[in-house]
């Protein structure tokens, strides 16, 4: 299984997107710096994820959801929790 997320960075309110086979892992290595991606951005909190069965579908998954069509989805989806929240980026 590869899961696809979206953390929330609580020091500057932006996102990242990310797509990981071991999601539990992945965010230990967010939280303790590992990632470079995120490092400077901690702490970080995992508001979204998805699971895909493998990860040629969690890429492409990925990558929709990094593109304009894919932001305007996740902004509806998670409309009750961005109440009040900067817009994903």
């Amino acid at each position: 299984m590869y899961y696809i997320y979206i953390l929330e960075s609580e020091k500057d309110g932006n996102f990242y997107t990310g797509y990981s086979e071991d999601l539990k892992k992945r965010m230990a290595d967010h939280r303790t710096g590992k990632v470079y991606s995120t490092k400077d951005r901690l702490p970080v909190k995992l508001i979204y994820y998805e699971a895909c069965l493998n990860q040629q579908d969690a890429t492409h998954r990925e990558k929709y959801l990094k593109s304009a069509w894919g932001k305007r989805y996740l902004k509806t989806r998670l409309k009750n929790y961005l109440i009040g929240v900067a817009p994903i980026r």
